[in-house]
């Protein structure tokens, strides 16, 4: 399939058109010409527009599919992979159009170094090759990848690009420095700041280090995301932090992955959801959530309880023993956990940290968008990289019935869109940018499992990314022209 400048046209004809705005789904066809949607309606094929003739349209039979926006996953670690690996496939065979990026206070720009150290190796170690985000939108250009990426910047990537320790805050002059790194990063199309101060190397910033950077990005439009301080005994002192950080910046607050980790905090999202449903009384308030009992990040000895279950991701110094369970390693090595996770570090983990019930809560949130905070540098990596928005429809709304078949696509498209700044996408309607996916709503699940996690999804049938098919029956489009993903710049 050509681009805009062939002037395709695409007619998606007889499926049940659910529009990404959480309104009833209705029957219908959807025209796709060059990048972008030209009509929605009834009937569509006998009533083309002027310059589009019959024989050269393609049509798609969609009859008992669904077609809707592409899914934009609102949380994500792809900034590298996009660069690597531009097919993504673990993404576009999900129905993910569009990846965020820069989560966690972890991006790639605007930083340059020859050797990354943790948190930010969750990207590459040797990743770190762009001191200004317009460095990084030309490298994604040049990549063209087959979907659309929206960035935002890392506030401990600003730390490292900044100070010459981070077991500290940084001064009044690394202040102004990170600033004027955020400021020129948001004049080039940056769609906001994440923090990640849960890691050690952003814990010691205090609230008024972050603040400063919000108000920055506030300027510009942009909204601020955060890894809470704390998702474990102090999660309401974490979720006050990161309300009173972007009210007091006028900036909109998107809270992480929201989660109540251990076991001591199994249940306590019926304490922190209402916290969040008052913050909005105040201020924009979102959340974004994996559908997944388990998280995943760097091995780390004080998340080691000896009560929830570890599965290593990988180790650089025992790459054997990843897609292990920790206990089963502590226990042929005759030491207890925390002593095995010292030994396997540097390294990644799965941790069994949520309960079934808090999961549930999070994700049926009428404030709660989808984002597979996936980590595709793992060599065993967690099944969310590869199957969370699928998961949702399998496993929340077709199983257990959470929130009806609108309201799941609205998570993952609209409510995204309008949260993250990103213009033009999220939505069916005409004239908006053809970012379109068809699935079957009876099949899509997700394959991927803690055993086998890199396995493809079920029930997609076409992903179109800028009016051209990236993915295809569950295959991906072999011309390079189906890449066809853009850098988006904020909206507005």
């Amino acid at each position: 399939m050509a681009d805009s400048g062939h002037g395709s046209a695409v007619l998606l004809e007889a499926g049940l058109i659910v529009d990404g705005s959480g309104g009833p789904g209705w029957p219908g066809d959807v025209l796709l010409v060059g990048d972008r949607i030209s009509a929605l309606g009834e009937g569509l094929r006998k009533r083309l527009p002027e310059g589009i003739a019959a024989d050269a349209l393609e049509v798609l039979d969609c009859r008992e599919k669904v077609i809707a926006p592409g899914f934009i996953d609102a949380h994500t670690h792809d900034d590298a992979i996009v660069l690597r690996d531009p097919l993504n496939l673990p993404k576009i065979s999900q129905g993910i159009t569009t990846v965020v990026t820069g989560n966690c206070g972890i991006s790639l720009a605007p930083y340059r170094t020859a050797q990354a150290q943790p948190p930010l190796t969750l990207l590459g170690i040797d990743s770190f090759r762009y001191a200004a985000m317009a460095e990084y939108r030309a490298a994604v250009e040049a990549a063209q990848p087959a979907l659309n990426v929206a960035a935002l910047v890392g506030h401990t990537t600003l730390r490292f690009a900044t100070m010459d320790a981070l077991d500290r805050a940084a001064t009044d002059d690394e202040r102004a420095r990170m600033g004027a790194l955020l400021e020129a990063s948001m004049r080039e199309g940056a769609h906001g700041l994440s923090s990640g101060l849960f890691y050690e190397q952003a814990f010691a910033a205090p609230a008024e280090e972050v603040t400063g950077l919000a108000r920055i990005v506030a300027r510009h439009g942009g909204v601020y995301a955060t890894h809470l301080r704390s998702e474990m005994e102090s999660i309401v002192e974490a979720i006050h932090e990161a309300g009173d950080t972007a009210f007091d910046a006028g900036a909109p607050l998107v809270i992480s992955h929201h989660k109540c980790a251990g076991p001591a905090n199994w249940g306590r999202t019926q304490e922190t959801l209402p916290l969040v449903d008052a913050l909005a009384g105040r201020q924009d308030i979102a959340l974004d959530v994996y559908p997944y009992v388990a998280g995943s990040t760097v091995l780390r000895d004080d998340l080691v309880d000896g009560v929830i279950d570890i599965l290593i991701t990988w180790s650089d110094p025992h790459p054997g023993v990843t897609g292990r369970m920790l206990a089963d390693i502590a226990r042929d090595w005759g030491v207890d956990q925390k002593e095995a996770c010292r030994r396997l570090q540097p390294g990644g983990a799965c941790y069994f940290q949520m309960k079934e019930e808090d999961v549930e809560r999070v994700i049926a949130h009428p404030r709660t968008m989808i984002g597979s905070d996936g980590l595709p540098h793992d060599r065993h990596p967690h099944p969310r990289l590869w199957g969370a928005f699928p998961r949702v429809f399998a496993r929340y709304w077709r199983e257990r019935r959470l929130f009806s078949l609108e309201q799941a696509v609205h998570k993952m498209t609209g409510m995204t869109a309008r949260n993250l700044r990103i213009a033009d996408r999220g939505l069916l309607r005409a004239g908006a940018m053809a970012d379109v996916v068809v699935f079957d709503p009876r099949t899509i699940a997700d394959t991927a499992t803690y055993d086998r996690p890199k396995s493809a999804s079920v029930g997609i049938e076409r992903v179109f990314v800028n009016g051209a098919c990236a993915f295809r029956g569950g295959e991906p489009e072999p011309e390079v022209r189906a890449r066809a993903g853009r850098m988006l710049r904020r909206a507005g």
